[in-house]
């Protein structure tokens, strides 16, 4: 066996032109996991995210169903929110021309529109994104035809994991959220990606996450796996950044889950962490070529969030982790435009599973 083998060119995480490509081809075409259900709690409530190169709405209708549309009016291009997130009593205006739209994307009033009975108002409604549920987050698709959600979304957990029922048994969808911390981190997606998927660098940077999980010291992910969660060490008690006691299994976790991490890369996007009292889900928004913003959700189960306790030696283990890895990628991303790694650089054995990352990227990009 070949102990080393080749990363992707440096050119892949610098050229704004394979970037728009990316944005065109992976984002704009894949499932990309966007809101928290949860965030959007009332008929009106809305948000606003970017996938790709589109601006998209997502707002809780009147009948309490989520739906996503295109952030453009269809009268001149305006866009309608330009908030990230707020709440519109009846309906979506533009405050351009007036033009407003319900919250099923229909087009529902305009000046002069009753002196123009031609006008379609379906047909001139917002123009409407696929929308999925899974985990309590909503998943977007712009593809006009979006690809399987079964193939490309929820496979990626019975993949990694090796049994469907698994990740059912955390219950993710009825969690609630105790905490999030958003990072704005300066350096490609596929930086942060490679960065998740491996724990070569696990001893060098993550102290206190070896501490709980000693078997990252030794280089190889729990990802390199199937099937495999990381022990917890004999002395901690829970997940947090001493060891100490956590909130208790979640009810209908399994024995053989128990005291047990398990990672799961749901590409191009979203991270998720299951460990027994709680699940921890990352959701990357790459915005340029070298700037990603992460958001980091901390589920619990709802009595732990009601009844106020305190969350912060849970929330500190992985918050550091997260703040050791974007470092990490912050410090790789300037050599991305080396002469050094015009090339790319090169993966060890226990980074090998990368190489199929890198391949999927490829793929995508050839389409």
């Amino acid at each position: 066996m070949t102990s080393l083998i080749s990363t992707l060119p440096g050119r892949s995480y610098t050229d704004p032109e394979v970037f728009a490509e990316e944005q065109a081809r992976i984002f704009e075409n894949l499932w990309f996991c966007a809101v928290k259900a949860e965030d959007l709690p009332k008929p009106g409530a809305f948000k606003t995210v970017q996938i790709g190169r589109e601006s998209v709405i997502v707002v809780r209708g009147r009948d309490d169903r989520l739906r996503a549309f295109l952030n453009v009016c269809r009268h001149r291009g305006a866009r309608l929110c330009v908030e990230d997130a707020g709440e519109v009593r009846r309906t979506i205006r533009c405050a351009y021309h007036a033009w407003s739209y319900d919250l099923d994307g229909r087009l529902a009033a305009a000046p002069n529109l009753a002196k123009m009975p031609d006008i379609d108002r379906a047909e001139y409604g917002l123009v409407p994104v696929h929308l999925r549920e899974w985990l309590g987050y909503a998943w977007l698709c712009l593809a006009a035809e979006p690809p399987s959600f079964e193939e490309t979304v929820t496979h990626s957990a019975t993949e990694r994991l090796g049994d469907p029922a698994a990740i059912e048994r955390y219950h993710v969808d009825k969690l609630a959220l105790g905490r999030r911390v958003v990072y704005d981190v300066r350096a490609n997606w596929k930086l942060i990606v490679e960065n998740f998927m491996e724990c070569y660098h696990c001893a060098t940077i993550h102290p206190e996450l070896t501490a709980v999980l000693p078997e990252f010291a030794g280089g190889y992910a729990a990802q390199y796996y199937v099937g495999h969660g990381a022990e917890f060490a004999a002395r901690a008690e829970g997940f947090t950044v001493d060891g100490s006691r956590g909130f208790g299994k979640l009810p209908d976790v399994s024995e053989d889950q128990d005291r047990r991490y398990y990672a799961i890369t749901v590409k191009p996007q979203v991270f998720v962490n299951l460990v027994p009292d709680h699940v921890i889900v990352h959701r990357m928004f790459p915005m340029a070529v070298d700037r990603t913003v992460v958001e980091c959700d901390w589920l619990y189960h709802p009595d732990v969030v009601a009844s106020g306790a305190d969350l912060s030696l849970s929330v500190e283990l992985f918050h550091r982790v997260n703040e050791q890895d974007f470092d990490a990628c912050e410090r790789t991303q300037p050599g991305m435009s080396s002469r050094a790694y015009r090339a790319g650089g090169v993966l060890v054995p226990s980074e090998h599973h990368i190489s199929l990352f890198h391949q999927w990227v490829n793929q995508r990009l050839r389409g």
